[in-house]
């Protein structure tokens, strides 16, 4: 990743920007697919600053960004077709870049960070009932031809359901996690750690694949494998689901991160405490977690319309 290729911008700003991209993967631990979302929403605002305020972008100009250029650059992305959430999302790029260059550069950078976000109506999670959950679970465990490759694919799914793993952060996993204790250390997005507690029904799926499994674990290497032995894809994952779901008729939305949702929504129904959810999932606030409330709340009403239908 470098700061060449900005059209119309100053060597310092394209500087500027490889050095936030080194702050945030070295300091932040965000991962290279976010990075490249970042930099090229931050490349796509300082290309249309250039074209918007007719000369080289520099620094100093950088800092004398004001109300309507935000205006102008945020009417140019709509006028392109770009949607509510992707304009949002954006725009925290940019604000992100500004706060960390105005703290370096010395200069007040206000009139970015004050601009309001274009509103949208967020989607809710689409979790799998409870039955759902354990039916996908069973389905990937009779799937693969090798047993080792079937019981691998089910600890996985496990691992995501009973404890609210992200499949990268169930990926992660080393011989060294060997054997699953009742409460597990992982380290999430930013670096960011949490104890989990491990279900038995985890730990004894993870057991039976590493029973089974022709690789004996390593400390330092992925406890789950792929065919050859290297780390395990998450993409051979997702296919698993792709065929369970098919199999049992489910929604497209019976994805592997769907599992993670069924985690937060089922807790929470069973009279879980929401900032105790916030902590198992490692949300770093409490309103990302917040909309599995609404979440619950839309499932009480599909029950109590179908069980009262309008006349």
């Amino acid at each position: 990743m470098a700061g060449a290729g900005l059209t119309g911008v100053s060597p310092a700003v394209g500087d500027a920007l490889l050095r936030w991209c080194d702050h945030l993967r070295a300091l932040e631990g965000v991962s290279e697919h976010t990075l490249t979302a970042y930099r090229s929403d931050v490349a796509g605002f300082l290309g249309f600053q250039h074209q918007h305020l007719g000369d080289s972008l520099g620094l100093s100009r950088l800092a004398q960004v004001a109300p309507a250029d935000m205006r102008a650059w945020m009417a140019h992305e709509r006028g392109r077709g770009l949607g509510a959430r992707s304009l949002a999302r954006a725009l925290s790029s940019v604000k992100a870049f500004f706060r960390w260059l105005a703290d370096r550069e010395g200069f007040d950078a206000t009139h970015v960070l004050a601009t309001r976000a274009p509103k949208f109506e967020r989607k809710l999670p689409r979790p799998l009932s409870e039955e759902g959950a354990q039916q996908v679970i069973a389905q990937v465990d009779l799937q693969a031809m090798e047993p080792w490759i079937a019981a691998r694919d089910a600890a996985v799914v496990t691992l995501m359901y009973a404890c609210g793993l992200r499949i990268s952060e169930a990926l992660g996993l080393t011989g060294a996690d060997l054997p699953l204790p009742e409460s597990l250390r992982i380290r999430g997005k930013g670096g960011k750690e949490r104890m989990v507690p491990v279900l038995p029904v985890a730990r004894e799926a993870v057991a039976e694949y590493v029973r089974l499994c022709p690789w004996a674990p390593e400390p330092a290497a992925a406890l789950f494998r792929g065919a050859r032995g290297g780390a395990l894809n998450g993409r051979l994952v997702a296919l698993a689901m792709e065929r369970a779901r098919s199999a049992l008729g489910l929604p497209a939305t019976a994805t592997p991160h769907a599992l993670r949702h069924s985690f937060a929504t089922h807790l929470l129904a069973a009279g879980g405490d929401l900032r105790a959810i916030q902590e198992l999932l490692g949300h770093a606030s409490l309103s990302t977690t917040q909309i599995y409330t609404a979440v619950d709340s839309a499932r009480l009403m599909e029950v109590y319309n179908a069980a009262h239908p309008r006349a």
